[in-house]
């Protein structure tokens, strides 16, 4: 944010128009021979100078214009006749001119050429993240994974766990692969309950990969094809990178991106849906400082959070609701704890199946298995016995008696 940078060269403000020129002459000159090296010369160069910050800029630039006019000088031959090649070379001459830079002196360091293909990797394996991730770093990726089930509740990539009273419709993510949203609306007319009643998941448009894709589940409409009635990423190279399959007809839907090393689960259980996934660590952390709201990665404002242990009150009873989550859900974690107050808050049973799904898709997701159940003391419903409830009506009874 902040005021716009009024201080650029004269060489920057041309730059875009002088390579807008550039590209439409390439378009138009297809015919000339291959030998030309000019696109070369311009990827060069505008790798040279993409990032140039502070004070040495002008500098840079300048070091930049002389290595794109050496370049240039070298494949003057095989490039004769080739218009690209001549509006490159006077618009070097023209930006040196109103940069003020000098024909003599340094040059840009030479880009480093990729490793050599020892393992024979092929183009495609680019749209397979997990082997791509092998072969540049010589280990597996890291994993993370996020949950949002219930009224609702969001497990982290940090592993927090937020109960949040969000209504409308949140981002629970948005970097540069993935853009997920969940609309929320009360479970019933006067509620404060809330539950989410539609998903939107966005696939962007990635090179050789796929095409961009759009899923959209909403309560009773949970299709197992994208908007466009595709099952993958279209007919990019890569494009069986991204599949889509049902897993149970109406009640979960899978989505695998092997392209980014992400698998996505969507539920729906009674008049709820649920959203679980498993991202690569590096594909989760991608985004910029504008990207900040992501329920995954930040949880629930903190304005938006409920304490589960107001969940006392509501149509069904607490220790009702404890048995009925207990069936499905033995140990009295989060899951537990969540299900529990949407039973109470919402008295509807079918939550019990929202939070086990999301316990399932967990143990399944998480790459540490020892983090699969989270403990939150005080987090959850106490419950409250008959025989505690006496206690207190007779405690009260002898205050009474002992006042009069």
């Amino acid at each position: 944010m902040g005021k716009p940078d009024c201080s650029k060269s004269p060489g920057q403000r041309e730059y875009p128009i002088f390579f807008l020129r550039a590209l439409f002459l390439l378009l138009f000159c297809r015919h000339v021979s291959s030998q030309c090296k000019i696109l070369r010369c311009n990827s060069e160069y505008v790798a040279a100078t993409l990032n140039l910050r502070g004070a040495d800029r002008s500098a840079g630039y300048c070091d930049a214009l002389r290595s794109y006019s050496r370049c240039t000088r070298r494949t003057a031959r095989t490039c004769r006749g080739d218009l690209a090649y001549h509006s490159a070379v006077h618009g070097i001459e023209d930006l040196m001119i109103h940069n003020n830079c000098s024909k003599e002196g340094p040059t840009s360091p030479p880009r480093p050429r990729p490793p050599p293909n020892h393992q024979g990797l092929e183009p495609l394996a680019m749209c397979d993240y997990e082997k791509s991730f092998v072969y540049k770093h010589g280990q597996a990726p890291s994993y993370q994974h996020c949950a949002a089930f219930g009224d609702p509740h969001i497990r982290t990539f940090h592993d927090d766990f937020h109960t949040c009273r969000v209504e409308g419709s949140w981002p629970l993510l948005d970097n540069e692969y993935l853009f997920v949203q969940a609309t929320s609306s009360p479970v019933a007319k006067g509620s404060n309950a809330t539950v989410t009643s539609k998903l939107t998941i966005i696939f962007k448009n990635m090179k050789e990969c796929i095409d961009q894709k759009v899923y959209q589940a909403e309560i009773d409409n949970l299709p197992a094809a994208f908007e466009d009635g595709s099952v993958n990423g279209g007919e990019r190279p890569g494009g069986s990178s991204l599949a889509i399959r049902e897993r149970s007809a109406g009640r979960h839907v899978e989505i695998r991106a092997e392209y980014i090393g992400t698998t996505i689960a969507v539920r729906q259980a009674g008049r709820q849906l649920s959203f679980s996934i498993r991202a690569a660590e590096e594909v989760a952390r991608a985004f910029t400082e504008e990207q900040d709201l992501q329920l995954c990665v930040t949880g629930c404002p903190r304005s938006q959070r409920i304490s589960r242990s107001e969940c006392c009150r509501g149509p069904v009873a607490a220790e009702v609701a404890r048995a009925l989550c207990k069936e499905m859900l033995p140990v009295e974690d989060v899951y537990f704890q969540s299900c529990v107050f949407d039973v109470v808050t919402s008295g509807d049973a079918n939550f019990t199946m929202a939070a086990h799904g999301a316990l399932e898709d967990a143990r399944v997701f998480l790459p540490n298995a020892e983090k699969l159940h989270i403990f939150q003391a005080g987090a959850g419903c106490l419950p409250v016995s008959s025989s505690f409830l006496l206690l207190i009506l007779t405690s009260g009874l002898w205050v009474v008696l002992l006042h009069f």
